[in-house]
């Protein structure tokens, strides 16, 4: 038996990963931790550019290891510089495009964590 798989999306969550590290943890990291924001990021990358799949026979792979997304091994070919910039530049324009049009959902879903020392104090009422 074969079984398909998604290069591109494996390779696109990669690099999703790279480019998120270059970001801030408050609000970029922790708001694309969220997998409703982290899946539409990726779909917002993956409607942009072409995909490419490889059929793999069940010797290649392991089916559950190619569900899992643990294809480290099985990347895209490689790839010119200008079509990883222009890769990284979508994943940019949809974290900041995600950013501004969920601005309000993310804030009541991130918890700023406040130092015990900063915060009013109410024992005087």
């Amino acid at each position: 038996m074969k079984t398909v798989v998604n290069l591109t999306q494996q390779s696109v969550v990669g690099e999703i990963e790279s480019v998120l590290d270059t970001y801030p943890s408050h609000p970029y990291q922790q708001a694309f931790a969220i997998p409703d924001l982290r899946q539409e990021l990726i779909a917002f990358v993956l409607n942009r550019i072409p995909s490419f799949y490889s059929v793999m026979s069940n010797g290649q792979i392991p089916l559950a290891e190619a569900e899992q997304g643990s294809l480290a091994f099985y990347k895209l070919p490689r790839k010119p510089f200008e079509q990883q910039l222009h890769l990284q530049n979508l994943i940019h324009q949809g974290i900041c495009l995600i950013i501004q049009e969920k601005s309000d959902w993310i804030s009541n879903h991130l918890c700023e964590t406040v130092e015990p020392a900063c915060e009013p104090s109410h024992w005087f009422g």
